[in-house]
């Protein structure tokens, strides 16, 4: 994972001589004291998918000190990560130490030979994990400063405590950044909620579990997003709170007057929703079939229906699938709202009496997928139709 940043630094070197010269000159000048490196890949390592970090303290070129952090797959073919940091004892050109796994409580035992070549490095020896024992043979290595490996770390997660507005993040969906030793408390008082967590951030990254900090994704109706954040961020264990990216794209946004859709403070989705739909029913030549808002998430899901021109002496229907999403356009209160509308996702099926087709839809196929993407403008017909404004990405401003 981390290779890559490599081996793109040695191509860097390899086409520009004279920066590789000062390189060596600079690696080659006399220190007054220690110097941190360090190496973020080892070859074949857990099949692969070990994030390796070795982080060695030289004098010269002579290693004083080393620590191995090896974060894995806990279970072959597992989601679920575990972790050992071993401080390694230096003999000559010889790594070794033992520790214990963080998760599993594996006993792990290492033993490297180092060899350095020009500014390569190469490692081989064995590393075992509970009675799992590793070959490791890994060669053409380069290290990193201190500099360049923080560089590297650095993570992004996007949250946003108080932004000025929704046009950079989405107003349903919530980040929340939390120690790990807190993260499963503070996810059992989640139970209850109208609140939806995204699955995949319940897995412990590697990055989390050197972090200590694991980010949890909650999707939020809008209208009680602030309300929510005022109860996470007073959560034990959590470090930040705020808005993130979600599914809102600004190219099928557009922002009408709040006045002509609200009943005193709340929004009349009810009118929304009959509003929306009858817009689409021009643009898809289809007839709205059903409207229903999520509780949770505050998301409008609507179906459109027309006969299917596929083959029309079945009388088959086409099926056109849209979500919505409606907000203010920024935190607190506003004057303006933001309606974001999908694409529209197009299946086929036999709704005729008696016995019917089973029919599959194949989304892979050209024509489908073009299909979907169709709407026949119906951005540029809502936006006609509620009197509203496009956001203009280029002056990010709205027009």
């Amino acid at each position: 994972m981390r290779a890559l940043p490599l081996l793109l630094l040695g191509l860097a070197f390899a086409s520009a001589p004279a920066l590789a010269q000062m390189k060596l000159q600079s690696k080659a000048a006399p220190s007054n004291g220690p110097e941190t490196r360090y190496f973020t890949a080892i070859d074949g390592l857990m099949d692969g998918n070990a994030d390796v970090v070795l982080k060695e303290t030289r004098q010269g070129k002579t290693v004083t000190a080393a620590v191995l952090d090896v974060c894995y797959p806990a279970d072959k073919g597992s989601d679920r990560k575990d972790r050992f940091v071993a401080n390694l004892a230096v003999s000559g050109q010889t790594l070794s130490g033992t520790t214990q796994s963080v998760a599993d409580k594996q006993p792990v035992s290492i033993k490297l030979n180092r060899k350095q070549t020009g500014d390569s490095f190469e490692f081989r020896g064995q590393i075992t994990i509970g009675q799992t024992v590793t070959e490791v043979a890994s060669t053409d290595n380069s290290d990193l400063s201190e500099k360049e490996f923080q560089d590297n770390q650095a993570t992004e997660d996007g949250i946003t405590p108080q932004p000025k507005d929704f046009t950079d993040v989405s107003p349903e969906s919530i980040g929340v950044r939390v120690k790990l030793d807190a993260a499963a408390d503070f996810l059992k008082s989640l139970k209850g909620e109208a609140v939806e967590i995204a699955t995949s951030s319940l897995a412990v990254t590697c990055d989390a579990l050197r972090s200590g900090e694991q980010t949890i994704n909650l999707t939020v109706d809008p209208e009680h997003a602030s309300a929510l954040l005022a109860k996470v961020k007073s959560a034990p264990g959590v470090t930040a709170a705020g808005w993130t990216s979600g599914v809102v794209e600004m190219d099928r946004t557009i922002r009408i007057a709040a006045a002509d859709w609200r009943d005193g403070d709340k929004i009349n989705k009810d009118r929304l929703a009959t509003a929306i739909a009858g817009v689409l029913a021009k643009t898809l030549a289809a007839k709205p079939a059903s409207a229903t808002w999520n509780a949770n998430t505050g998301k409008l899901k609507l179906v459109l229906k027309r006969p299917s021109a596929i083959y029309p002496a079945l009388g088959l229907t086409q099926n056109y699938e849209i979500t919505a999403l409606v907000s203010p356009d920024k935190p607190g209160s506003s004057d303006k709202l933001m309606l974001w509308v999908s694409s529209p996702t197009v299946s086929t099926s036999d709704d005729s009496s008696g016995a019917k087709l089973n029919l599959s839809d194949d989304s892979s196929s050209d024509e489908e997928a073009s299909e979907t993407k169709d709407d026949n403008g119906a951005i540029d017909a809502l936006t006609k139709e509620f009197k509203g404004q496009r956001w203009d990405a280029d002056k990010s401003v709205w027009h």
